[in-house]
Formats: structure tokens, sequence, C-alpha cells
């Protein structure tokens, strides 16, 4: 112990003692237990880079309830808690964030489960920095005093896997994060851990906490050449290594990878025959009982499982078994990492529905209820469906990659809470709508169904794509082919407003497959297995461009409306910023007979009427102010381009009345 954390156990204050008082009897019958006994980390949900960037939809009450049904009475939550804040030196959290969290919470309090808080606010490759201490005290006083009142079910796990600092560092800076929350919160329990990744051997290293209303954490992944073959994120690598035997057979033993020869990993693969039993895995498992008896507090498995990338789905399936008999003889609580993913509960490469793909093996080995499981059959769309209306729709997932995609653009949407907003984006970068499972759209495309959606855009104007992309499949001669169409900005206006934009499935036509390579188009988009939709600056980068989509839907119905008519200009951008901001005045609209332009740009400028096929109808050259006459022309909507001698343009959409 350091002398600064001896100075604070000698000079402890009043309200502290209290808390002894307070906390005292009602832990007093059950020291050494959890109140919760078997449950799940739910992963890949809060653990975004941004309050902006979590699909909030991944997960919704009715998995909280499917979890629920397995016999779990715990989720662990894991939150990358210090990117959803405005930064330092405040460290205030995103309201978005709030939102999404209270919602969960939520879902837990009404189904009685437990739900732990897991800060999960690390890079495995980086050191824990003392520095960390300020981040700590402002993001959990926050929590704390948000979630007062809320049910003592609810858990506060300070930081996960701490490591690459020293034990009695660290040991002292959660005791001041401990002191910090009960300031404000002396209701809720909180989970701490060890350095080391939350390591069974340095559980004796912490300091004896003045706190009995703690449960202390362990991570369980032992053998490791064993729970983590296949991994990619370790250092050396575990790609290479593969069905490495769980218990150890020597006969069954894969030779040893090159690339780990020399590291770490050679040791422990030489040790394997002592290590990788179940005897040793109940040797290391005691290590915690025992820190728990001797020190009397409740300890905790937050994180247990094997990687399905690599092993041998019998040998996974038995140390799962063997862990989870164990830690249960032991009275120890758990969470299994994880639910869906790599150390998931479902099948791989299955379509990851709890009613269809369920690991039934390993949800046996782990004691859960297994629910019924029924084949997944895969049957044409009928209905439309929303890809995205203020969130993504269910069982779409984003696949985004490239430039800055917000899909909580709060000022002025068109429709709902949010609008979806794509900036600085690189060429061939995309705004990606993964479909899982992947979907049949070749009923709805017969039956004259399209995307609709409405678009606002600011200069500098771009063209871009929508495609569909198909599903490659076992063959080695198919490739994911695309089926586009591209938008110009003669036919979605990048003037600060929002249109609507509709593009019938039938306009879609196949455009080749990129493949590790590039693949021209030979007539096999199949529209009986769509993988994802994807909006992508195919043509060039965006640049200072902004576009927005909102309402993004695959419909029947043309009835949407633009309700929003304000004009954007908000940091409009780029080489044609004067040009897209200069008042241009096109009236009446909609017209009947007669049109009059009026514009304060210098001439001579050039006017250009298209209709909705891009065909020019009118052309005229002009100063300033215009009339044109429309006898003669269809009714519907047109394009009017106003073009600058040195060729910048700007274009509104007008309708023409019989």
């Amino acid at each position: 112990m350091t002398a600064r954390t001896g100075k604070l156990r000698n000079a402890t204050p009043w309200w502290w003692l209290c808390l002894l008082a307070m906390f005292f009897l009602p832990f007093r019958g059950n020291a050494q237990e959890t109140p919760f006994k078997k449950g799940i980390n739910l992963t890949n949900w809060f653990q975004a880079n941004s309050a902006r960037e979590i699909e909030f939809t991944r997960y919704t009450k009715q998995d909280f309830a499917q979890i629920k049904s397995l016999g779990c009475d715990v989720i662990r939550l894991p939150l990358n808690l210090h990117a959803m804040t405005k930064g330092a030196p405040d460290h205030t959290l995103e309201p978005l964030f709030l939102s999404f969290l209270d919602e969960a919470v939520d879902w837990a309090e009404e189904l009685g489960l437990h739900l732990i808080l897991d800060n999960h606010s690390f890079d495995p490759s980086a050191s824990t920095q003392p520095q960390v201490e300020a981040v700590l005290e402002k993001v959990w006083t926050q929590l704390a005093q948000r979630y007062l009142n809320r049910s003592e079910k609810l858990y506060f796990e300070i930081l996960n896997e701490p490591h690459g600092i020293a034990d009695a560092q660290w040991g002292a800076i959660q005791g001041r994060i401990i002191q910090a929350i009960r300031r404000h919160n002396t209701k809720h329990t909180l989970i701490v851990g060890a350095t080391n990744f939350n390591s069974y051997h340095n559980l004796a290293q912490l300091p004896v906490y003045p706190d009995p209303k703690l449960i202390y954490t362990f991570h369980f992944y032992d053998p490791f050449l064993f729970t983590h073959q296949g991994a990619s994120w370790v250092q050396p690598s575990l790609v290479s290594l593969a069905n490495m035997p769980f218990p150890h057979r020597a006969l069954d033993m894969p030779p040893l990878p090159s690339s780990l020869r020399g590291s770490w990993m050679e040791g422990a693969y030489n040790s394997y025959a002592q290590d990788g039993t179940v005897a040793k895995v109940k040797q290391l498992i005691d290590i915690a009982a025992q820190f728990r008896d001797s020190r009397q507090v409740p300890v905790f498995c937050g994180e247990f499982g094997v990687l399905m990338n690599n092993s041998r789905p019998a040998d996974r399936v038995f140390w799962y078994g063997e862990v989870r008999r164990y830690l249960e003889e032991k009275k120890i609580g758990w969470t299994t990492w994880d639910y869906h993913h790599g150390f998931g509960l479902f099948n791989q490469g299955g379509t990851d529905l709890f009613q269809h793909d369920l690991n039934v093996p390993l949800l046996q080995a782990l004691g859960f209820t297994v629910p019924p499981q029924t084949p997944y059959v895969k049957q044409p769309q009928r209905t439309g469906f929303a890809v995205y209306t203020d969130f993504l729709g269910k069982g779409t997932r984003n696949a985004s990659f490239g430039g800055s995609v917000d899909f909580y653009f709060d000022q002025k949407p068109n429709n709902g809470r949010y609008s979806l907003l794509w900036t600085g984006a690189p060429q061939y970068s995309s705004i990606g709508f993964d479909f899982a499972p992947n979907l049949d759209l070749s009923l709805l495309k017969q039956e004259g169904y399209a995307v609709d959606f409405l678009f606002r855009g600011t200069g500098p104007a771009t063209r871009f794509d929508l495609r569909f992309l198909d599903t490659k499949t076992a063959d080695p001669t198919d490739h994911p082919w695309r089926a586009a169409v591209t938008l110009t900005p003669q036919q979605v206006l990048f003037d600060g407003r929002w249109h609507h934009v509709r593009l019938p499935l039938s306009l879609f036509t196949e455009t080749g497959s990129w493949d590790n390579g590039w693949f021209n188009p030979e007539g096999k988009f199949d529209w009986t297995s769509i993988d994802r939709l994807e909006i992508t600056a195919e043509h060039g980068p965006l640049g200072q461009a902004k576009l927005w989509f909102d309402n993004l839907v695959i419909s029947n119905q043309d009835t949407a409306q633009v309700y929003d008519h304000s004009v954007y200009t908000g940091a409009i951008t780029g080489s044609a910023s004067a040009l897209e901001q200069a008042a241009v005045r096109v009236f009446p609209n909609p017209a009947r007979g007669q049109l009059t332009v009026e514009t304060t740009l210098p001439g001579p400028l050039t006017a250009e009427l298209s209709n909705s096929v891009g065909a020019r109808v009118l052309q005229a050259t002009f100063t300033q102010r215009l009339r044109l006459s429309t006898e003669g022309l269809a009714p519907g909507v047109y394009l009017l381009q106003v073009i600058q001698p040195n060729g910048q343009s700007t274009t509104r959409k007008v309708m023409l009345q019989p």
C-alpha cells in the first residue's frame, strides 16, 4: 500500500464511517454471494466510438426478455463510457447516450433483471494511465446522481480490465472513485476489480476498501491458447493457431505456428500438457474463491469464454460446462462473454436469430433453458419495411465505412426526431445498411416497390449511387454483384432543402462487382438474396458537401411529404458556396403557363428546364430576370438549372400544372 493510500485510511471522514453503519446490516447475512447468479455480456451495442454511432435498435426490450427466458437473472452491459462525453475538462455525458441508457435501465427494471453498467472504456494494447482518475470521477458522479432512485438491481462497474498500471496505484485510484460515488449515491452496489486485466492473481493486491457494498470481479480465459485461438487482437496474433484441444490430448495437438516461436506463447504451448486440464482450471478458479473467503466479500466472474473461430465445437462446449459448473460449485456468480459475436451463444455463420440459431449444446453446457429451435427458411419479403426512420430498421445493421455518419442529426429533420447526416466521405466510401438475415426482395421488385426517402444536400453538388449488393455464394465463380442507380445534381438538388426521392426497384441495374478485383456485369444479380443497401460515393469524394437522408423505406406507397421547407444554411462551403447561397427565386411554383426566374447573380446566365428523365425542354439566356412560357409542356415535375459562364450552376425543382 502506498503512503497516499495509508493517509486516506488513517484520516477516514465521518461520512465514510456512517456509510459503514448504513451498509453493514443488509450485507452481513450473505457476505460472500452475489445477489445474481448467471447471465451474459450484451456486447457491441454501447461500445461505439460516440453516442451518435450507437445502433440503438440492435437490441430491444424483447431481447432482454429472451435473455431472461434462458434462465439469466443478470446482464452485464459494456459501455464505452469515456467516449460518450463531450470531452475534457468536464466530461459531460452526452444527452443522447443517456436517453438510450435510460431505456435499457427501464427494460431491465421492468423485467426484474439485474443490470451491470460496465465501464468498458479500455484499449487492450494501451496501458491504463493514472490520468484516468479525472475521467472516472466525472462520469461516475453523473451516473451515480442520475440513477440514485433506480432499482437496487442496478450496479456500477468502475473500470473494465485495468492493466499496465501498478497494483497499488490502481488500488488507490479505485478507492478514491468509490468515495466520489458515495458522496452522491449510497444505494447502489459497486463492482471493483484488480489490475492485469481483472486477473484473479491480482485480487489479493487490492486494498481493503471500507465499503461493504462492493462486489469484486475477475475474468477467466484459461488456458489462453485454447480460449483465444484465432484471435487477431492479442500480441502476438493467434490467427494462425487452430484446433488446440481441451483437455490436452497429445495426439490432437496442432503444430506450433512459426509466428509464435520465441514468444511467451511458445512457453504456454510447451506447458499445455499441464495447463490444459480440468484440474488446472479448477485450481485457478480456486484463487478467486480463496480471496473471497479470506476477505469475506462477494466475488463475481464478469467474463469467461472461448472464441469460436478456430476451436473445435465439442471442446469449446466441454470447457464451458466445466468452468460453469465449478463456478457454481464455488457459489460464484457469472456472466459469460458474450451473447452474439465470436464468443457468443449462436451458431457460427448462422442467422443469429433467437428462434432458429442458438447453439443448443453450448446452452446446455451453461445450464441455460433451451428455447424451441426451428430451421430458418428464407421467404420472399411480402411487405415494405423501414431501413432508417430516426433509428435503423429492425434487422438492419450499420455497415458504413468512410466519412462521418451521424444517425441522430437533430437539426430540422423532415420526419420525426432525427435525420442521417453524411460528411467528409472519400471516394468509394458508403453508408451501409446490412440486412440480417439477408432478404429476398424479388417479389417486391415484381410488385413495383421502390426505395423511397427524403434528401437534403449542400454544395458543392456531387453524384452518388444507391445500390443493392447480393450475397456471395460458395460458388468460386460467384461474386457480390451490385445493382445501382446513380443520382446526379439534376435529379437530387443540393440546395439545402428537403426533397422527396423515389426510386423503383426496377430502375436498379447490375453494375458489376468488386471482389478483390473488379468484375464486369454478367447479368447474375440475385434479388432473392440481398445482403445490404448502400449509399456510396462511387464517382468521387464528397468534399465539403453534406448529405442528409430521412425516412428511408422500401415501400409501394408514394405518399411521402416534405414537412420542413427551410433551407439549411449551416456551413455551406466549397467552390459552389456563393452560387448555392445566392438568391434564385422561381415563381409561381407550382406554375401554369408561365414561369418567372429572378436572381442576384451577375449575368449573363443560362436557364435550362429539363423534364423528370433529364431531357432539356427549354433554354434561354438572361440577366437577373427571365420569363419563360411553359405552354404546351406536360404537367409534372421539372428541374430548372441556372448556369453561370464558368459552368457552375444551381438547380430548383418546379411543378407545372395543367
